[in-house]
């Protein structure tokens, strides 16, 4: 007797176990990287005004150096996950150690630019005579730490991939309770100021790289995949990731020149705009969850060349991004005035900031979209795509946010040019994703 096709209510029900069984502890794991910032913030915010400033600039810096890498984690979880998708577990474990030793070897390479170079960087955005000190102090102590930051991306990778969001989730809770404990008791216990904060944070990292290394290499002799770094391998890896890295790049540069805008408005400003920066942070990673789902889900349907099964998951994620984002921009309405007297005393920074964090609840929904989309393309290895459309972004987006101070707008005009960034991405990702050119089965793209 023939068994009749599932209905599509049974399909939206298989896609939401699928998309909750992965996006839960992704969200856990995601939202601990903008909590170590805002922890950060919170407890350096109570030393000074200028020291929440200098922090300000000195995290833009340190997560650009961190963030333009994010491919490690992205193209290495849909590599992986396609290879699961087509049941080579060897080979997709084998793909991961590539990326982790990738990981290595671009880390030190960011230590020896970033060292001599802060002091310069630290001017180059603006920062004024009494943040820059701060913002130097943070910046070179932190930066010891990214090679450790770039392993925790490569091998978070590698699990979400192999359809695993959990361990990242204990791992990750783990490094943002020790970072917690260590700031508090290195900026106040042992009075290092500023500077304890980052020693904290790199100690943190470090031990969140060695857990996972731990679990990976234990992965890898299960499966009898090689730990020695592959020089081909090692390049392949980087070569995907080319695409995926001027993606990043545009993305960090939009980033960038809205802190480079807000710090000439005056320390007030960029002290409101690294408060609110953090709250836009752990919103996008909260919906990005959804999007780490999608690319572990898209990378595995299309390694075992179910088309339609990648479609409909498409859907179903976008559904979930924007009752997500709905539901985050009434928690940010509801909470404004709990929010900001967590990170500041300063009346002045508090009435800076309330009108940009409503504007980050207006624009949600949209975030919600992008986020998702973002995650399907990017599971679909889909790069090349992914890189133009923030180069358009990119060129939209420069000329509105430098006019900003020219017009005499605030910095609630900053996140106004920050909503119409995302609404440009959404367009573009939502016009691939309707054509359909993004879906291309098999164990390799």
């Amino acid at each position: 007797m023939t068994q009749a096709p599932p209905t599509p209510k049974a399909i939206r029900r298989r896609h939401d176990r699928e998309i909750i069984a992965l996006a839960v502890p992704a969200f856990g794991a995601l939202v601990a990287e903008p909590l170590f910032v805002m922890a950060d913030s919170a407890i350096v915010g109570h030393l000074g005004t200028a020291q929440l400033a200098g922090l300000g600039v000195a995290s833009a810096l340190l997560m650009t150096a961190v963030s333009v890498f994010v491919f490690l984690a992205y193209a290495t979880t849909a590599a992986v996950a396609r290879r699961v998708g087509a049941g080579d577990l060897q080979s997709a474990i084998r793909q991961g150690m590539d990326g982790i030793w990738l990981a290595l070897l671009l880390g030190a390479a960011v230590i020896a630019v970033v060292l001599p170079t802060a002091p310069f960087l630290v001017e180059l955005f603006g920062a004024s005579d009494t943040a820059a000190p701060y913002a130097t102090t943070y910046l070179r102590i932190s930066a010891l730490g990214i090679p450790a930051m770039l392993v925790v991306l490569a091998a978070t990778g590698v699990l979400r991939g192999l359809q695993d969001t959990r361990t990242p989730l204990y791992v990750a809770l783990a490094g943002f309770i020790a970072n917690a404990v260590l700031n508090v008791g290195l900026v106040y216990g042992a009075d290092l100021g500023i500077a304890g904060s980052a020693w904290g944070t790199v100690i943190a990292q470090c031990g969140m790289a060695a857990a996972y290394l731990v679990v990976v290499v234990r992965g890898a002799r299960k499966h009898h995949a090689s730990l020695r770094p592959d020089a081909a391998g090692i390049r392949a890896c980087a070569q995907a990731g080319v695409p995926l890295l001027v993606r990043t790049l545009s993305l960090r540069a939009i980033l960038l020149i809205a802190t480079a805008v807000t710090a000439r408005l005056g320390d007030a400003d960029i002290a409101a705009h690294q408060i609110i920066l953090s709250l836009w942070s752990l919103l996008a990673f909260a919906l990005d969850a959804i999007a780490i789902a999608g690319q572990a889900i898209i990378g595995r349907y299309l390694g075992a060349g179910d088309a339609d099964g990648a479609r409909a998951a498409c859907r179903r994620m976008v559904e979930w991004g924007i009752a997500a984002g709905v539901v985050l921009a009434l928690l940010v309405v509801l909470a404004r005035p709990v929010f900001l007297p967590l990170f500041t005393s300063d009346s002045v920074v508090q009435d800076t900031a309330l009108p940009a964090l409503l504007m980050v609840a207006l624009s949600q929904p949209i975030c919600g979209v992008v986020f998702v989309l973002d995650g399907v393309l990017m599971g679909a290895g889909d790069g090349p795509y992914l890189a133009w459309a923030m180069v358009v972004t990119l060129a939209v987006f420069t000329p509105v946010a430098l006019l900003v101070p020219v017009l005499g707008g605030g910095l609630t005009a900053v996140w106004g040019a920050m909503t119409l960034m995302m609404t440009v991405r959404m367009v573009t990702l939502w016009l691939r994703a309707r054509s359909g050119r993004w879906i291309v089965t098999g164990a390799t793209r």
